[in-house]
């Protein structure tokens, strides 16, 4: 049995538990969610957090159907 076979995976942490959740959210976070955001038809904000943005792209990914795992 390989290493890899034993690996198990982390548990995502929430965001509300991140240490650098407060900051403003990255370029690429932005970025997708306002690609998420016009593929939804909704609004979004620019002076969202790390945290928030994160939580957001969770819902719009649900809304569009995007990041789900591919069946196989």
């Amino acid at each position: 049995m390989s290493e890899q076979a034993d690996v198990q995976p982390q548990a995502e942490k929430d965001p509300e538990d991140w240490v650098t959740g407060d900051e403003p959210m990255t370029g690429p976070q932005a970025s997708y969610l306002h690609t998420l955001a016009q593929e939804a038809g909704v609004d979004v904000g620019d002076d969202l957090t790390k945290a928030e943005a994160s939580e957001r792209i969770d819902e719009l990914q649900r809304a569009t159907g995007r990041g789900r795992p591919a069946d196989g």
